[in-house]
């Protein structure tokens, strides 16, 4: 299975998009906007700030989908 790694994160408070490389063996729990200086945190239920502010899950995500078929 092909894991996607590079991702857009997109700070919900002020728009501003950074471009980011998602860890394959960790979840991102906490990301400071470089813009605005928000600290985002991930929604009640989601696992790091990746599968809450972008369109592409976090490679821990992908894997476990690969592997079980679960969405």
């Amino acid at each position: 299975m092909d894991v996607i790694t590079q991702s857009e994160i997109t700070c919900p408070r002020c728009g501003v998009g950074a471009e980011m490389e998602m860890p394959t063996d960790a979840c991102i729990v906490v990301f400071e906007c470089k813009s605005c200086r928000v600290v985002l945190r991930p929604k009640s239920g989601d696992c790091c700030i990746f599968y809450s502010f972008v369109n592409v899950e976090c490679p821990p995500v992908q894997l476990r989908q690969g592997f079980d078929g679960a969405p």
